[in-house]
Parts: structure tokens; C-alpha cells; sequence
């Protein structure tokens, strides 16, 4: 038997390894909560070699090439849940999703409402405790429908969130938010991009609908990992040194003018417990170089269609975004491999 066994291990490396020729994707709604239906993406490993088409690529902002509707060429392969940012949206870490995929990851992502680029609907952005369920309901729905279970390892999964999404991510692991807690840290300290924003995502006070606990916590997740998280002095202290999900924080070393990362991801890697999280500032990175790359021009453009976007393109001076991606790719394969 044991021949078999060693075959069997050995298919299914090839299936899951870096050597998908190509990357699949999917989009679809997820609609089993009528009130709040998610707008859902899914890049998986494919054999299949067409028709390829480029997507979340637009004159400021590179795409990927996929195969949409291609088939899904895994075995037991492991999942990855994304998170975007505040108003962000899948295409963010699209970049990431793709190269993910490539090394034989499914992996998925829900557009947040409230909080989405082509949603900020101000009831539902108030709904803080939604954004974690969101990921949870993604993920019960690729265990539950046979297309994606059957292709799924249950047993190896991670949430990976970007700013807003890594505050997301963090309560999936089991940090739990303090209302009074960020009240307290905002007196002492104002941060108008984190504490400005209290009132629009219901943190201000108890909301309608507020579930009477706050832990959210998804123990399905193994692992999850931060990209210059906001909020992070908006957690329960306590909760913080009670959380043994691995973590991996990873943070921009300069700060946009309002998101110095020692207050926010070095204050969460202060409070999580030392053997089960690692912590990495990129010294050249800014908030937002966790997003896709940038086209040439793409500052003046974006400066043009709303003054002070063009932010959103910047990183470290004399430094490339592609150089920076590889980095993190590296960090990120090593924390989850």
C-alpha cells in the first residue's frame, strides 16, 4: 500500500504545486442572506490554455491574464480568503490572488457593501460585525457546494486582508473589537483616518441588529495575515493576548501622513502572543503598495480625477512596486507554506 500512498501524495502535488499553467477565474453573487448579497471572485489553478483575458486592468492600474470559466485543475488544494481595504474592492490584491493561485491556492474574495468601491451604502458600512461574517459566509459556501468542496483542503485554510480588510481578518482569528477600548485610544491619541472613521462603521456606538458578542472568530481559519492594518487600537487588549491563531503582520515603514504603523500593526504585534506571530515593517513600502502596480502616468491621472489620489501610486522613493510585491509574495508563501 504504501507505493500507492507515496503516488497518490505525489498527484496531488502536481496539482496544487507552483505548476498550474494557467490561472482560472470565476465571479459570481452570493445570495443566501437576501439583505446583504456578496459580489464574489475566485482565481484557481487551470491546465486549461484558453481563451486568456486580462482582468482588473484599467489606463492608472495593471491586470492579470486568466482563463474565466476555465476548469478547476486541484486536488485537495489549499484556500486563501481576501479582505480588500476601506472602499477598496477585489481588484486590489488581485495581483496577489493571481500569483497565489499560480503555486496552486483557490482562492476567493468578497467585495464588502458599505465599504466597497461600487457600494458605500451608509447602513450597511455601519454594520461593522458584517465584514468578518462576509468572509465567513464565502468560505461556508465553497465547503458546502460540491464544484469547490470537492477541490478544497477544509483543513488548510487562511484570510489574508489589506488596511480595513487586515482589521477584518484579525476578528476572523479571534481579536475581538472594543468600543470603549477605541474610544479611550482616540482621546488619547486622534488619528483622523482611523477614529474619523468610528461613526461611518458603527463603532461609535451600539448599532441596530449589533450581535450581543463580539467575538467573531472563524475556527475553520488556521492562519491569517495582516497588510498594514487600520484600527488595530480598537481591539480588546485582552482579546489580543488571547489569540493563538498564527499570524504574520506585515507593515508599510512610511507613513501617508495619518497611519504611522507602530500605532496601528506594531501596536497589534505588541498585544498578540510572541510564539504564535511574526512581524515585518517593509522600511520602503507606503499603505497602499500592497495594492496592484501602477501604469506610467498613472499619478497624474489619478491626481486628475480626484486631487490627492495620485497617493495611491506612490511607494518609497527609488523603489519599484514589482520589487516590493516579490518581497511580500516570499513572505506570505513562507508563513503559509
Amino acid at each position: 500500500m504504501k507505493p500507492i500512498y507515496l503516488l497518490v501524495i505525489l498527484l496531488t502535488f502536481v496539482l496544487n504545486s507552483a505548476f498550474a499553467a494557467n490561472i482560472g477565474f470565476e465571479q459570481f453573487s452570493l445570495d443566501d442572506d437576501a439583505s446583504r448579497p456578496l459580489n464574489v471572485s475566485i482565481w484557481y489553478p487551470t491546465f486549461q490554455t484558453s481563451p486568456k483575458t486580462v482582468i482588473a486592468e484599467n489606463p492608472a492600474f495593471v491586470g492579470t491574464e486568466v482563463i474565466k470559466a476555465a476548469t478547476l485543475d486541484a486536488r485537495k488544494a489549499p484556500v486563501v480568503l481576501l479582505s480588500h481595504g476601506y472602499r477598496g474592492s477585489w481588484r486590489n490584491l488581485n495581483w496577489l490572488a493571481t500569483k497565489l493561485a499560480k503555486r496552486g491556492y483557490v482562492v476567493a474574495a468578497t467585495d464588502h457593501p458599505g465599504t466597497t468601491t461600487f457600494d458605500q451604502a451608509p447602513s450597511q458600512a455601519a454594520q461593522w460585525w458584517q465584514r468578518p461574517r462576509d468572509v465567513s459566509r464565502l468560505l461556508s459556501f465553497l465547503l458546502a457546494d460540491s464544484k469547490w468542496s470537492n477541490a478544497l483542503d477544509a483543513n488548510n485554510i487562511s484570510a489574508i486582508g489589506h488596511s480595513l480588510g487586515g482589521w477584518t481578518v484579525m476578528q476572523l482569528a479571534g481579536v475581538e473589537m472594543d468600543r470603549n477600548e477605541l474610544k479611550k485610544q482616540c482621546q488619547l491619541i486622534f488619528n483622523p483616518r482611523t477614529c474619523g472613521l468610528a461613526k461611518e462603521l458603527g463603532l461609535d456606538k451600539t448599532q441596530p441588529k449589533e450581535p450581543e458578542t463580539n467575538s467573531l472568530k472563524d475556527t475553520r481559519i488556521k492562519r491569517v495575515v495582516s497588510l498594514d492594518l487600520g484600527l488595530a487600537r480598537g481591539f480588546s487588549v485582552q482579546s489580543m493576548t488571547e489569540t493563538l491563531t498564527p499570524t504574520l503582520i506585515l507593515a508599510a515603514g512610511i507613513d501617508i501622513g495619518d497611519l504611522p504603523q507602530a500605532m496601528e500593526s506594531g501596536y497589534l504585534a505588541e498585544h498578540l502572543p510572541l510564539s504564535t506571530r511574526h512581524y515585518k515593517v517593509y522600511e520602503e513600502a507606503t499603505h497602499f503598495s500592497f495594492m496592484q502596480r501602477c501604469k506610467t502616468g498613472a499619478i497624474d491621472l489619478l491626481e486628475q480625477e480626484h486631487k490627492g489620489d495620485g497617493i495611491i501610486c506612490k511607494d518609497g522613493f527609488g523603489t519599484r512596486r514589482e520589487a516590493l510585491h516579490a518581497d511580500m509574495l516570499e513572505d506570505i508563501l513562507w508563513f503559509l507554506e
